[in-house]
């Protein structure tokens, strides 16, 4: 068993992402913090994503189920169907090959948790 504390995670960049349709937050910033990292389970893999203000993931599509549980300030979660506002204690569920986006609101800046299986890809 591992115990771990998220404020106690180490920051990494991530890579940029393609802006969704009318984001005008100039250069999308997103950091990750490894809960579980790839190679530590065989079944799961667990990240904080924090978001700068406004910042967003882009359109993309995952091989697995993903959940998002926000854990600091407000953003949305989309599908080419609908949109949510999401916020603190929320939890999104998308299913696999779902194409969505999710992200900070323009004015505030956004940190969930994602789940997603061992070893599964995503497409953008």
């Amino acid at each position: 068993m591992r115990v771990l504390r998220i404020q106690d995670l180490p920051e990494q960049s991530m890579e940029g992402a393609t802006p969704v349709p009318g984001w005008s937050g100039g250069a999308v910033i997103r950091t990750r913090q490894a809960i579980i990292a790839d190679g530590d389970s065989e079944n799961y893999r667990c990240n904080v994503v924090n978001f700068r203000q406004g910042a967003t993931t882009g359109w993309h599509s995952h091989d697995c189920d993903q959940i998002l549980v926000v854990t600091a300030g407000r953003g949305l979660v989309a599908t080419e169907k609908e949109e949510h506002e999401i916020g603190v204690g929320d939890v999104a569920h998308i299913k696999a090959g779902e194409r969505h986006w999710h992200g900070a609101k323009a004015d505030t800046t956004m940190s969930h948790i994602t789940v997603t299986t061992a070893g599964s890809q995503s497409k953008h």
